[in-house]
C-alpha cells in the first residue's frame, strides 16, 4: 500500500489502545483499504473518530450506532467475521 492517506488510517486502525478493536479493525483494515472508495475511506476516517470501547459496543451490536454513524462502512464492519479475529483475544 503506497498511498499515504491509506497507510496512515491502516496505523490508526491496528493502534487503537483496546486491544480487540485492533484487532477487529486493524484486520478489517488490512483486507478491505486498498479498495475502498474515496468516500468509504472518508467513513472509515470518521469512524476511527470514535471512541474505541463506543465504537467496537456498535461493532458488536453491543449498542445502536446513532443515525449520524450510519454508512456502508459500519454495515461491513458489524458483518466482518470477528470470531476469527478476536476469539481468545478478551478476557
Amino acid at each position: 500500500m503506497t498511498d499515504p492517506r491509506r497507510k496512515k488510517l491502516l496505523y490508526r486502525a491496528m493502534h487503537r489502545g483496546f486491544k480487540e478493536a485492533d484487532i477487529v479493525l486493524g484486520t478489517f483494515a488490512q483486507q478491505n483499504l486498498a479498495t475502498m472508495s474515496s468516500d468509504e475511506l472518508d467513513q472509515f476516517e470518521q469512524l476511527l473518530e470514535v471512541p474505541d470501547r463506543e465504537l467496537y459496543s456498535w461493532i458488536i451490536g453491543e449498542k445502536a450506532n446513532p443515525a449520524n454513524h450510519d454508512c456502508k462502512i459500519l454495515d461491513d464492519l458489524k458483518r466482518f467475521p470477528l470470531s476469527e479475529h478476536v476469539m481468545g483475544t478478551a478476557g
